[in-house]
């Protein structure tokens, strides 16, 4: 689990990075959807024998490639989920790479109308699938098909995470203004609650 937990985290990296504001045909995105895709190919090998260690090899290249700042060349970045995520492991005890599964696709639906192009580039690169929102569900099973937690209340956190919990994780969150969408704390919130 540790090690699914770290590579979505990888996966992670390179998801904002991409979501971020680039010019028209930045090569940044191409290199970024790149890794996105070979990110889930080789957490997919794992899931069949997580002793691959020509997959693990690839994940650690992958995560190499993912925070090296290549991939963010050209860009400003979007790591909302990523500072939704650290706060709510300052109030909780939670595994960051899981944190961020439940986190990123509750998040992603609310800011899909503010990048459609985006989102539906990722639908169909990563995933192989036609609509955003068809990738959107496809990141979903991919999650759970990893055995991550895709609610709050899956995580093993031993402080109880509860509405109030997340109002303060929501009031106190750094926001990002570089993203599709700059949120509001009450949005924060709003998505937080929507993972419980």
């Amino acid at each position: 689990m540790q090690v699914l937990s770290g590579a979505f985290d990888t996966l992670s990296h390179a998801m904002e990075t991409y979501l971020g504001a680039s010019d028209a045909d930045n090569v940044s995105d191409d290199v970024a959807l790149a890794i996105q895709r070979n990110t889930v190919t080789n957490m997919r090998r794992l899931l069949k024998n997580i002793d691959d260690m020509q997959a693990r090899g690839n994940l650690m290249w992958d995560s190499a490639m993912a925070e090296n700042g290549i991939l963010k060349a050209g860009r400003r970045t979007d790591f909302q989920a990523h500072q939704i995520e650290h706060q709510l492991g300052a109030y909780t005890d939670c595994n960051h790479g899981q944190g961020l599964a439940v986190i990123h696709p509750a998040y992603y639906r609310y800011i899909l109308p503010y990048a459609p192009e985006k989102f539906t580039r990722f639908a169909q690169e990563v995933f192989g699938r036609r609509t955003a929102q068809e990738g959107l569900q496809a990141l979903t099973e991919f999650i759970q098909a990893c055995g991550l937690p895709t609610r709050l209340s899956q995580l093993a956190s031993k402080v109880e995470i509860t509405p109030k919990l997340l109002r303060r994780v929501a009031d106190t969150c750094n926001v990002i203004r570089t993203g599709p969408c700059e949120l509001s704390r009450d949005e924060i919130y709003e998505i937080l609650c929507e993972c419980l």
